[in-house]
């Protein structure tokens, strides 16, 4: 998929979903005037207009229907409601449009930049659009020199302003988590994308932090959260199984069931003294040994 391609479907799903309902005839219109309309058409041809509904369907899981007398619609937007990452990427989208569009405000505008999905992510979400297999020259940051594999893209995940894909090659038994921004070169081939039909991505994710995962089995953490910070967390959980166990003045209790990974142990560092890890006591002891290395840095 050319990333005009992907950046028409974007075009086409906020400008439904700002209107509610729109006809045919007015997404037409619009399109003549649209910046995304680089060939200069009059019109958006029918036949494309209905080629991007199901690419779309396809790609994002968002369902456009028509209604007779009020227009085109999403039809699930109740779900996009309930579901914080597709809620997330409907308004990313609507932004994106909304910045191309109005190109003046460019410069009033402040976003966090993600160099990775410019190049590479059309692609790979194409491949899993074709289920297809892609070809991928990739070099981790342990790496000396890059290798080339095929690969069976599973999903993506956006993760502190990176993109990253989890697939299934022949040099690994287990699916692995690659970077976009460590890709070197990726290309779709004839080879057939084979998925597990019970593969969940969200269900695999559940009980990590971040992308990095282990075979170990998640536990429950609890983090005491001091002053201020405590409406932070509040407001946006780290993890989507946190729960408020105890309140008081100056502090709450924050309980997770997730695996404390090196993502997480970031994570919770970053906070500095405006959170203590409180259990289990092992994840504490990792916390209290990277304080002491980061003490003994300015010693």
């Amino acid at each position: 998929m050319a990333k005009n391609y992907f950046d028409r479907y974007i075009w086409l799903i906020e400008t439904i979903n700002r209107h509610g309902y729109i006809t045919y005839k007015d997404i037409s219109r619009k399109w003549a005037f649209s910046s995304m309309n680089t060939k200069g058409e009059d019109e958006l041809p029918q036949r494309t207009f209905f080629n991007h509904i199901d690419a779309i369907l396809s790609i994002f899981g968002i369902e456009i229907k028509c209604n007779r007398n009020r227009g085109y619609y999403i039809a699930n937007n109740d779900e996009f409601e309930d579901s914080g990452i597709r809620r997330w990427m409907l308004e990313s989208l609507s932004l994106n449009n909304m910045l191309t569009e109005s190109r003046d405000m460019r410069d009033r505008i402040l976003f966090e930049e993600v160099p990775s999905s410019k190049q590479w992510l059309p692609v790979i979400v194409n491949a899993m659009k074709d289920g297809k297999t892609v070809e991928m020259t990739y070099q981790s940051f342990s790496s000396d020199e890059p290798y080339t594999f095929e690969a069976h893209p599973w999903c993506l995940k956006l993760f502190k302003q990176r993109w990253y894909v989890l697939a299934q090659s022949g040099r690994h038994k287990e699916p692995r988590v690659y970077s976009l921004d460590r890709i070197h070169d990726v290309w779709e081939t004839e080879g057939t994308l084979k998925v597990p039909k019970k593969f969940n991505a969200q269900e695999f994710f559940s009980h990590f932090f971040g992308i990095i995962v282990d075979e170990r089995k998640p536990v429950r953490v609890t983090l005491k959260v001091y002053g201020n910070q405590v409406k932070y967390f509040r407001s946006l959980p780290l993890h989507h199984t946190q729960k408020e166990v105890e309140t008081a003045d100056t502090y709450s209790v924050f309980e997770y069931f997730l695996v404390p990974t090196f993502d997480f142990r970031q994570e919770v560092l970053r906070y500095g003294p405006a959170v203590e890890v409180l259990a289990p006591k092992d994840f504490r002891e990792e916390i209290r040994t990277d304080i002491k290395a980061m003490f003994g840095r300015y010693d």
